[in-house]
């Protein structure tokens, strides 16, 4: 009986354990979709510009999936998503950086 629970458990977490090249690097399973990378360059063209009226056109330059709005001394999240583009702005709702994260 406990052979039988032992090779019952193996079989459960053998489909947790990630792929494995041969280099010993893990890569992701097949079919799995990338997530979206922000490539904060191409959203460097709206610097100086009202942040609310351009901050979907940036996000799709960028390639982004989220915009967040970042106001002059405002509270935000430390968290790093490679799929958000950050616009921050002066007191006067300007963008004057543009950055991924």
């Amino acid at each position: 009986m406990r052979i039988v629970l032992i090779g019952l458990a193996t079989i459960a977490l053998a489909g947790c354990t990630p792929t494995v090249s041969d280099r010993g690097q893990a890569v992701p399973e097949a079919g799995a979709i990338p997530p979206a990378a922000c490539n904060q360059i191409r959203a460097e063209a709206y610097i100086g510009k009202d942040a609310a009226a351009i901050a979907d056109q940036a996000r799709a330059a960028a390639g982004a999936e989220a915009v967040r709005l970042i106001g002059p001394g405002q509270a935000v999240t430390q968290d790093y998503r490679n799929d958000r583009l950050n616009i921050e702005t002066d007191a006067t709702g300007r963008a004057v950086r543009v950055r991924c994260g």
